[in-house]
């Protein structure tokens, strides 16, 4: 297939036409056309606008319509009021991107917003790509595309810079040109009314030039696309991330410059997490962390090694390390023996390695040898201060020079001025990150090592737990369905229970009295002792009230109880409604330990799991984890290891470690009820005793709503679960088996084996060239999926004990959201044995559930077998235009 990005006529562009061009000084069309010719635009450049002839010495037309070509991609400059007209023109001249730089759109009121509805709909309706409007522009230095109105221009490199804000792409700029940084794009996306991040990150990972990503976010449209294109491109390439906003008071501002909705901070936090991206808090941090990566910054843990020729300056960097989470590494014995051996018997004995204040370049070099060879070390921080004895120009050649073979970080922080500026200009040379004071140095080490974490987070693709003990999905929906056909979305203790019981969650059995006497009976059923609440839809925390009675051991005391709550209730809240009084069985767990996991709803990334230390005090308690569903064991141990209350749950004092297994499958079994159950917007299980023996949820509330009748199955999570109800068995004619099964990040292997196994002719035929191996970029574009705008099915035998691909098809949704792009390939061995046909009648099938109207097709023109094999599938072929060497193939999806 060709493969030509959609995004390439605005990023590549061949033509480029200055809607709005000018000669007067410091208009923005003149801006325009003096950048784009400074920077050398190697294309062709028109001029636009009926006021003049030429701009510049570039050649002016009347209209759009006027120029003599087609142009990939044309910049507005002019008042938005008329931008509609300006894009149907823009429309009927076959224009294929267009970049509206524009303010006075949704941020300027009522008719800005329908201005900018009038642009949008006429881009749509012509099919053009937009960019902004109230946007920077784009550069492409390797292309000397300056589509800018920006003073500073980029120098060619290999970062591509993705921003929400103009004014930050100028900031970075002005910092990067004395730095020696460059760029191989620069993006300023505006209000992102088109085109948004996802499409730009879709580009960049498959642009060469680029080798690393900066985004500066404000706030996300559309979290599944943010979050599929975030996570493709972490998986091939660096990305690090600013998000502005953070706090409430901040939102105001986002939503009047970039229109973005804001969510949860922790949130947003967990979802970059989850992305495997590197996530900054200020321009200082991304310039450190950029300096890093041109480093070769190699990131291995988070276990950091001080070493310092001051007391002083170790302990401050031991107080920031500890202040952000960074833990100091505990020297193995190994490491301890090579230190007293290297250093003075007064030296530190520990963590930072405070080597004195007389260490000349040797002593530095041989503590620094000692502490990189140590087994629980992830990164070194190499202090120095100008005292008598010490030479920082020398210490900086042995530190220099130690570094080129490290298989770990180092990071120096000369402090001081004059007597330390030569040994910064070295370490400059030799990329290696120094600081001139110790906190943003551990800082730079905490963001480079949680890429690391963060890149393991990535790789987990959770897939369903239904092979331990299937949920019964249908009864929980009969629940939910019930309560919201009598107007109700808070579920009961009861109903919230059975949703709980219905996807094998232990539970504490509850059930409700209307009377005293019924309180007696039940409470003699379920045994003594029992615990009473108040059943009310009205309540939302029954001890607030007066509502929950604990450990009552008599059934005398049952009769008094059920009054004495009602009473208490209604004296505190007296119009609340009662339905009556919940009865349990009283969990007397010596050992437990009560826990809380909750489901909220995010209005940017939809549900998130929370998990932290239960009871009363939960409100006022901020140790709550926070994760994005779906979850796996690994994610799951994550998540519980972030949280101060995980210390206590291994032996803590007198009591033994709680059975962190039933913990887990807890929380799995939560992530399942939030894939599964879309209608879900709050839970709350509180608390959860977790100890010895296992988990049960004591109480129970759950908050319901109803969601669209055409919504896809996953439509409500901002990350596609692993889709395992589509796996099938297919038996060969021959009796053989092969599974045919959604592809998973841990095929790589599987598919690099696979590829590598095909004849040259097969190779040829489905990449359209003659590669001996997929490159690792490929391998993980092709296997690290998001299950929702793109598909892959391998087909797999069982050999020998090991899984073995046999076959493999795909399809990827186009920008239009109504088509889809398709790709098979058949061992050479399993060739007309009915291989294809089947996999092609899955993906077909797949893709038509989803809503996709139309799968596409290219194909080499002398592959007679494979045109035949697609025409008998329905595809209807015609001749591509622009190249006469492949075919184009439609196949109609919907009736």
């Amino acid at each position: 297939m060709k493969d030509m990005h959609y995004l390439s006529p605005l990023l590549e562009p061949r033509s480029v036409g200055i809607i709005g061009a000018s000669e007067r000084e410091g208009s923005l069309g003149s801006v325009l056309v003096r950048n784009m010719l400074d920077a050398g635009y190697k294309g062709k450049l028109f001029a636009i606008n009926p006021k003049h002839e030429s701009v510049h010495g570039v050649a002016c037309y009347k209209s759009v319509e006027d120029v003599p070509q087609r142009l990939d991609l044309v910049v507005i400059a002019v008042r938005a009021e008329k931008t509609p007209a300006i894009m149907d023109s823009c429309g009927r001249a076959g224009v294929k991107a267009a970049i509206l730089l524009s303010a006075g759109f949704s941020e300027a009121g009522p008719r800005g917003a329908l201005l900018e509805r009038q642009v949008i709909d006429a881009a749509h309706r012509h099919r053009i790509r937009l960019l902004g409007p109230n946007c920077l522009g784009i550069m492409r230095p390797q292309l000397g595309l300056n589509a800018t109105f920006a003073h500073a221009s980029a120098q060619k490199g290999s970062i591509g810079l993705i921003s929400q804000s103009g004014a930050l792409c100028t900031a970075i700029l002005d910092w990067a040109k004395p730095n020696n940084v460059g760029f191989s794009a620069v993006v300023s996306l505006g209000t992102s009314s088109d085109i948004d991040f996802g499409d730009v990150l879709e580009y960049m990972i498959s642009d060469p030039r680029t080798e690393s990503i900066f985004l500066y976010v404000e706030g996300v449209r559309d979290a599944r696309r943010f979050m599929s294109a975030l996570r493709g491109a972490a998986r091939v390439k660096p990305v690090l991330l600013i998000k502005a906003g953070r706090h409430p008071e901040a939102s105001r501002a986002i939503l009047s410059h970039s229109a973005s909705p804001i969510g949860d901070d922790a949130v947003f936090d967990a979802a970059l997490r989850r992305a495997g991206v590197i996530r900054l808090y200020n321009l200082g941090q991304l310039f450190a962390a950029a300096n890093a990566l041109f480093s070769h910054f190699r990131p291995r843990g988070n276990r950091l090694a001080v070493i310092t020729n001051g007391g002083g300056p170790g302990i401050m960097a031991a107080d920031r390390a500890a202040d952000i989470g960074i833990p100091l590494a505990e020297f193995a014995d190994s490491t301890m023996e090579k230190l007293n051996a290297v250093l003075p018997a007064n030296w530190s004995k520990g963590n930072p390695v405070d080597i004195l204040g007389d260490a000349n370049a040797d002593r530095y070099g041989k503590a620094l040898k000692a502490v990189l060879e140590g087994p629980n070390v992830d990164g070194v921080l190499v202090m120095l201060t100008p005292q008598g004895i010490t030479n920082p120009g020398d210490v900086a050649d042995v530190l220099i020079e130690l570094e080129k073979t490290a298989d770990k970080p180092v990071v120096a922080c000369w402090m001081g001025e004059d007597l330390v500026t030569e040994s910064r200009q070295k370490f400059s040379t030799a990329g290696i990150p120094h600081f001139q004071t110790p906190e943003p140095a551990v800082e730079l080490f905490s963001h480079i090592s949680a890429y690391y974490r963060n890149q393991k987070l990535l790789m987990q693709t959770p897939s369903s737990l239904s092979h331990l003990s299937p949920p019964s999905i249908e009864s929980a929906r009969l629940v939910i369905e019930m309560a919201l056909s009598e107007r109700r979305k808070k579920l009961n203790e009861m109903e919230s229970k059975a949703l709980l019981a219905a996807f094998r969650i232990p539970i504490a059995q509850t059930v409700v009295a209307r009377s005293a006497a019924e309180a007696m009976v039940l409470s003699a059923e379920i045994g003594l002792p029992v615990v009473m609440k108040i059943d009310s839809p009205s309540i939302v925390h029954k001890s607030d009230v007066g509502g929950v009675r604990l450990n009552i051991r008599s059934l005398a005391a049952v009769r008094s109880t059920y009054q004495e709550i009602l009473d208490e209730v209604k004296r505190v809240q007296p119009d609340a409604v009662i339905n009556g009084i919940a009865i349990e069985p009283m969990i007397q767990k010596r050992n437990g330990r009560e826990l809380v996991v909750g489901v909220k709803r995010d209005p940017v990334f939809g549900p998130v799991i929370t998990f932290g230390e239960g009871g009363n005090l939960v409100e006022a308690n901020r140790d709550i984890a926070v994760a994005l569903p779906p979850l796996n064991s690994y994610l799951v141990k994550d998540m519980i290891r972030s949280t101060r209350i995980s210390t206590r749950l291994a032996e803590f004092r007198h009591l033994p470690a709680v059975d962190m297994n039933a913990l887990e499958l807890v929380l799995l079994r939560v992530s399942e009820m939030t894939c599964e159950l879309p209608w879900i917007t709050e839970m709350e299980i509180n608390p959860l005793i977790v100890d010895e023996n296992g988990a049960v949820a004591v109480d129970a509330s759950i908050i319901v709503d109803n969601v669209s009748p055409t919504a896809d199955r996953y439509d409500h999570m901002a990350i596609h679960p692993y889709p395992s109800h589509l796996t099938q068995h297919w038996i060969v004619p021959d009796g053989t088996t092969v599974t045919i099964r959604p592809i998973k990040p841990e095929d790589a292997e599987l598919e690099v084996e696979f590829v590598r196994g095909l004849s040259s002719e097969t190779k040829y035929y489905r990449f359209m060239n003659t590669m001996r191996e997929l490159p690792p970029a490929m391998v993980a574009r092709l296997t690290q999926i998001d299950y929702d705008r793109e598909m892959a099915f391998l087909a797999t035998l069982e050999v020998d004990g090991k899984e073995k691909e046999i076959g493999v098809c795909r399809y990827a949704v186009n920008p239009d959201g109504e088509s889809c792009e398709f790709a098979v390939v058949v061992a050479d061995d399993w060739q007309h044995r009915g291989l294809a046909r089947k996999l092609m009648g899955v993906l077909i099938e797949t893709a038509r559930s989803r809503g996709i109207s139309y799968m596409n097709g290219v194909f080499l023109s002398n592959n007679e077998r494979m045109l035949k094999f697609v025409q008998k599938l329905g595809f209807v072929l015609s001749n591509d235009p622009e190249d006469n060497t492949v075919k184009l193939g439609v196949l109609a999806l919907q009736d």
